[in-house]
Parts: C-alpha cells; sequence; structure tokens
C-alpha cells in the first residue's frame, strides 16, 4: 500500500485505454491495482514519475479527485480460478518430475506465481508408502492452497482430496490419545463439527452452508467431557485452545465480565478480518459453562451482569458480525440450566451427550488405565480386564481410573512395613496387581450413578420366606414386571405398587425385587433420605433420582412408603400437594429413547391414593397379603422356631392375620428372653412364648 500522487494520463490515446499509468519503479502495482471500490488495469509508462499515478478524466471524476491529490493505492492480486491455473500449470510442466519441497514459478493472467509442492500421492503405489516424487501427467489432479501471509484467493477448486492439513495427524488412534469407551461420540462429532470445514472453502460455498460455530458436551460428571474437549484442540492444527472456566469470567467489576467474554474471540476477529475465509481456526473451550450461561431472569443478581454475559456471548457467536472461523465447545453436567437461546442451531447447536460407557466401552478405559502396568509386567498374570468390564457397570471413566488406583494402592501396601518406614527396602519387582486387589478395590469405589445393593439388603434382614401359593404367584408377577421392562421394546417404563397393611412385607419384597433384577441403577427412595427437606426441596431430589436414572439404560427406582414422602396425615387430612403433583409428572414421564424405567411403590394406605390420583398413575396395582394363621405355621415352620409338636399350640397364639414383620418381631422377643440355651439353638420355648404374647395382649 502507498499515497500516490494524481497526474494527467500521459497521451489521449492512452486515456482511451480505461487504464492507469505508474512508474516502472512503482511495479508492484503492476498490472492491477486497487483504488477505493475501483480496480483498474495498469502499466508502467516512461512519462510517469515515480510516487505518480496517471488517470484519465472519467476515473479522477469516480474517484473525486484532482491532479496533485494524493489517493491511496494498494497491490490487487485476482481470484486465482483453480482450474484455469491448473490448465495453465499442466500445459507448462507435464511430463516434469516433481520433489516435495520442489518450488517453480508460472505466470497466469499477467502475474508471476511461485508454486511449492506441498505433497503428493502417486498412482500405484503401495498403502502407507509416502512418495517424494511424482511424474506430472494429463491427468494429474492439482489442488491449491494459498499461503497464509498471502493475498491470494482461490476459487472454483474441484473437492479433489480433503483438507487434511486441519488435522496433525492422519489416523487417530483413541487408546493412545488416552480416551476410551467414546468412538460414537467422536464420530458425531467430527461429522458435525468438522466435516464442513475439511472440504475446500469453495465447496461449502456453493453448498451455501456455514461451519458449525459451537457445540455442547454434556453429561453426568465424570464421563470425560473434559478430556474429550483438551484431546480435539491437541489433534487441530490451528490455533492453540482457550481453556477457560465458566467461573474464572465472572468479575466483581462493572463490564468486565463481558470485555473477558470480548477477549476470548478479539484474535478471531483481527484474523478473520485479515485473511477471511483463509483464517485458521480458533477453539474456545469452555468449561463449566452453566456458570455463565443461566437462563436470562433466573439470576436475582440485582445487576443484571448474568443476563448480560449471555447477551454478549450470543453477539460474538452469531451476532451481526459473526465469526466463521472459531469453535466454541461447552461442557456441562446441567444443560437444562442453560439459556435456551444458547443451544438453538447457529450457536450451540450440536448436542452430544457423553454418558456412562458401555462394556466395551469400560472394556477400553481399563486398558488405558493399566496398559503401563501391563508393559512394565506389574499386573499380575490371574487380572481378567474382560470380567472387570462386566463387574463396573454404571462406573464413569473417573470412577474406573479412581478403581484401578485403589487397586495399586493395595498392591504397593503389601509392600510396605507401616512398623518400620524408615529401615525398609522397597523390591520393585515383587509389586504386582493382582485380581484380590481389584476385589477390594470394588467394594471401595462405589458408582455415584450405581446400585444401591447395600440398602436394599438392610430393607429385608429377616430374607424372604414363601408362606403359600398365593405368595408364590404374587413373587411370580412382579419378576414377570422385572422381566418385561428388561427385554420388551415396547414398554420403555412400567411402574408398580405394592398395597397392603403395614407391616405385610412390601418394601422387603421391592428389595427382593431390585437385588434379583440386577439392573445398572437401583436407587431406593424413602422418607429417611428427606427428613428436615421443604418441599420444594423433596421435589428437587426426586427430580435428580429420576434424572440420574435415565443416564443408565436400564434403571429401578423404589418409592418406599410413599405417603411418608407425601407428609401425608389422616387428621385433615393434610399433605403436600406440591411433591404430589412432581411426583406424578416424573411417574408419567417416559425416560428418553434407548432407556428403560422400572418404578415400584409400596403403600399401606391404598384408599388415600384413589383421592389423589396416584393409583391410576400406576401401571400395576398389588396386594400384599397379611399371614393367616395357616401361612404363620408354613413360616414358623421353615424357620425351625418351634419343636413339632408345639407348632399348633404356639399358632394358634396368633391372631387369624398376622404381619409378617409383627411375627419376626415376636419371634426375636420370645428367643432373647428364653436365656442362651434356646437362643443359640435356635428354638422357642412354648412357655416362653405363650408368656410373651400375654404380656403384649396385656
Amino acid at each position: 500500500m502507498a499515497m500516490l500522487r494524481v497526474a494527467n494520463c500521459p497521451s489521449q490515446e492512452l486515456a482511451l485505454t480505461n487504464a492507469a499509468f505508474v512508474s516502472s519503479a512503482d511495479s508492484d502495482f503492476v498490472p492491477y491495482a486497487e483504488l477505493g471500490d475501483l480496480v483498474l488495469f495498469t502499466r508502467p509508462h516512461p512519462e510517469v514519475e515515480p510516487g505518480q499515478i496517471a488517470l484519465n478524466g472519467v476515473q479522477r471524476k469516480l474517484l473525486r479527485v484532482s491532479t496533485g491529490d494524493t489517493v491511496r493505492v494498494e497491490p490487487f492480486t485476482p481470484p486465482v480460478d483453480a482450474v484455469k491455473m491448473a490448465e495453465s500449470i499442466k500445459r507448462a510442466f507435464v511430463s516434469q518430475v516433481f520433489t516435495v519441497g520442489q518450488k517453480a514459478a508460472v505466470e497466469y493472467c499477467g502475474n508471476n506465481f511461485l508454486c511449492t509442492v506441498n505433497s503428493m500421492l502417486v498412482e500405484g503405489a503401495p498403502d502407507g508408502v509416502r512418495n517424494s516424487r511424482g511424474l506430472m501427467i494429463p491427468d494429474t489432479g492439482l489442488v491449491f492452497e494459498a499461503a497464509h501471509n498471502s493475498a491470494i484467493k482461490i476459487t472454483n477448486q474441484k473437492a479433489t482430496t480433503i483438507n487434511s492439513s486441519l488435522f496433525k495427524a492422519k489416523e487417530f488412534s483413541f487408546e493412545k490419545l488416552g480416551i476410551g469407551g467414546l468412538d460414537t461420540q467422536f464420530e458425531d462429532i467430527f461429522r458435525r463439527a468438522f466435516s464442513s470445514r475439511v472440504f475446500p472453502q469453495s465447496v461449502v460455498q456453493r453448498l451455501g452452508i456455514k461451519h458449525v460455530k459451537g457445540m455442547l458436551l454434556h453429561g453426568p460428571p465424570g464421563t470425560g467431557k473434559t478430556l474429550i474437549a483438551r484431546q480435539i484442540g491437541k489433534m487441530l492444527n490451528g490455533k492453540e485452545p482457550k481453556i477457560v472456566n465458566g467461573p474464572e469470567v465472572m468479575s466483581k467489576y462493572v463490564g468486565q465480565s463481558e470485555e473477558n467474554i470480548r477477549a476470548l474471540f478479539a484474535d478471531a476477529e483481527a484474523e478473520q478480518k485479515a485473511r477471511g475465509d483463509d483464517s485458521d481456526l480458533h477453539i474456545i473451550i469452555f468449561d463449566e459453562i452453566d456458570a455463565v450461561c443461566k437462563q436470562r431472569g433466573s439470576v436475582n443478581s440485582g445487576t443484571g451482569v448474568h443476563d448480560s454475559i449471555v447477551n454478549q456471548l450470543l453477539t460474538k457467536i452469531d451476532g451481526v458480525d459473526s465469526l466463521n472461523n472459531i469453535l466454541l465447545i461447552g461442557m456441562t453436567n446441567r444443560k437444562d440450566m442453560l439459556d435456551e437461546a444458547i443451544l438453538r442451531p447457529g450457536r450451540l447447536e450440536v448436542h452430544i451427550e457423553i454418558g456412562l460407557p458401555d462394556e466395551a466401552g469400560r472394556h477400553q478405559i481399563l486398558k488405558i488405565h493399566s496398559s503401563k502396568m501391563s508393559e512394565n509386567e506389574f499386573l499380575g498374570q490371574d487380572v481378567d480386564v474382560a470380567d472387570l468390564a462386566r463387574r463396573t457397570k454404571n462406573f464413569s471413566g473417573a470412577e474406573i481410573e479412581g478403581l484401578v488406583k485403589s487397586a495399586v494402592s493395595f498392591a504397593l501396601a503389601r509392600q510396605i512395613d507401616f512398623q518400620n518406614l524408615s529401615s525398609m527396602e522397597i523390591d520393585e519387582d515383587n509389586v504386582k496387581v493382582e485380581m484380590g486387589d481389584f476385589e477390594r478395590a470394588l467394594l471401595e469405589v462405589v458408582p455415584a450413578f450405581g446400585a444401591s445393593t447395600e440398602t436394599f439388603e438392610r430393607c429385608r434382614l429377616n430374607g424372604i420366606i414363601s408362606p403359600g401359593e398365593k405368595f408364590e404367584k404374587l413373587h411370580h408377577t412382579c419378576r414377570a414386571l422385572v422381566e418385561q421392562v428388561r427385554v420388551s421394546d415396547k414398554t420403555p417404563m412400567l411402574t408398580c405398587v405394592l398395597e397392603g397393611a403395614a407391616g405385610s412385607g412390601k418394601t422387603a419384597l421391592a428389595a427382593t425385587l431390585a437385588i434379583g433384577a440386577q439392573y445398572p441403577f437401583m436407587k431406593l427412595v424413602s422418607a429417611d433420605n428427606m427428613v428436615g427437606m421443604s418441599e420444594m426441596g423433596k421435589c428437587q431430589a426426586l427430580a435428580k433420582v429420576f434424572e440420574d436414572a435415565y443416564k443408565s439404560p436400564l434403571s429401578l427406582i423404589v418409592l418406599d412408603d410413599i405417603e411418608r414422602l407425601l407428609d401425608y396425615v389422616a387428621i385433615g387430612p393434610r399433605f403436600s400437594n406440591v411433591v404430589l403433583q412432581a411426583l406424578l409428572i416424573l411417574l408419567k414421564r417416559q425416560p428418553p429413547e434407548g432407556r428403560k424405567l422400572l418404578v415400584i411403590g409400596t403403600t399401606s394406605l391404598p384408599h388415600v391414593f384413589e383421592d389423589m390420583g396416584l393409583t391410576a398413575t400406576f401401571n400395576v396395582s398389588l396386594h400384599c397379603p397379611l399371614l393367616t394363621q395357616r401361612d404363620a405355621k408354613v413360616v414358623l415352620s421353615q424357620l425351625g422356631a418351634f419343636e413339632p409338636h408345639e407348632l399348633d399350640p404356639a399358632v394358634a397364639m396368633l391372631d387369624h392375620e398376622t404381619p409378617i414383620k409383627r411375627l419376626f418381631m415376636l419371634l426375636e422377643m420370645a428367643r432373647h428372653g428364653a436365656g442362651a440355651g434356646a437362643e443359640s439353638a435356635g428354638k422357642v420355648p412354648l412357655e416362653r412364648w405363650i408368656t410373651c404374647m400375654e404380656d403384649l395382649a396385656g
């Protein structure tokens, strides 16, 4: 660019050529020069002095300048038509042998261009062999790429090959990158976010589309969202990714938070203004984006800072002067908290759920975290990685890593004498991580979204005893429901309520079904866990249990004593309508596609459920009966509580209908009051049983 002084055209004949004339010393402006909005064909002329540009009267009038004025003149490089350039090169260089890195000069439209051979594909070369030399033939395909520091623009380029320069490596090994169980998610990410970027810009322009500017990675904690974002940044040849945590953007100073957002996009803006579509890709990784992009109006800060930050981010991604050289990757565990405007197409339009890995994914993650041990012969021969993958249902990637660390800690502890640390010698050759270490680690590391087996075991301390045919039929029906949800594609969600008198064994039956089901996700929800909670707190806790269940492919939720969850009191009657409405909604809402859910509820007040509308909400209602004297005799016989000749008199002391929970309680009272000998033998003396029953009756 230079400031040249306007002069008259050297002659009348030259004025009619509509060309501008410069001195031979100003050859940078030949053959084209840009003056404001005009591009003029430029020739050197001996009568024009250095620092001058000769224009005819029409040109001066268009530019609104007079002789002696100075104008800003820039060299203009016309777009290079890839097809015509390829024809010129092949005419000049056909039958010549070129080497990678070789340079050659070629003339095109009056300009001399310096071309460099960056890479080549040779026909007939074996797979995997890198070629450095090749013969140019008439059928050779040419792909052009303008140097970053040039003003050259390539047009009409045919997509004979992809833009492999976008990535640092030609092939990817997810295991080498330390990423396991996320192959499907990576395929979706590359298809949505990068498939348009690997094609030449001319193809994208002819398709009439814009590149994806943002994606959202969401899912439970520890599933690898941050890891994926970091590895994407490492695999690309663009600028070094900018990694920012959501809370870091916030500032106590007025306007500073918005300025921090603008600073993230400043480099991308400057490069797009300078280079346009040839700009490099700028990646911004936004961890915990829910801290910044909460729904507008949901934060009562009084200053409106959160709303301003959301507006500023929306403007930068998809505003009037939106950028096409950015990729914003947001990560969150709470997609529901984000402002819906930022999730629409044109902004964070690609939503990838990074869920819990399946068995194949867990196997891959275990191999990644144990690869060093295996290479250095620290991994025991008895360690079965495939078996561990099967046993780590609902483990996230971070929890699997924690499992491996725990197993290693057990292996190292065997080599340490905690009584004499000062004089202890470490024998590295004896350090082995064995299968037993992983067995102990499985007891220590519990998945956040796993099955609460221990909780269910505590709900059936006396086990399950079948008193007769009607109980067997009830158990069979319940097990059939469990299998229906497991195998049926037509039943993604099934709800069942077990109703009966207090102590009839409803909770124990539900716990037994859960333990036998072996679903990856099982959760017991009871009023014990919600003591002191407000109504909104209970609603949020219930909603979170269901949301966690939706993250697993197969889940079971037990809602124990639902009337207690609703704070039901017969006096009045009174109950929490807020919790009731939340429960009605959650029981009717279908799980996401590919997820299955079984909900088992228990209640001692079925008539109250009728009035509340809960009974109609459950798909199945099953009755848990009390024990008749005949049923109680079967139970006492199986328990071996009495001598055979004392069994009938003992049963005769019972009511016609007895809750099974009460029966177990009576047995324990009689057994503990009968002396040490009877307690150890497991038998209850009839005299002690009669005394206990009379005391309770009195």
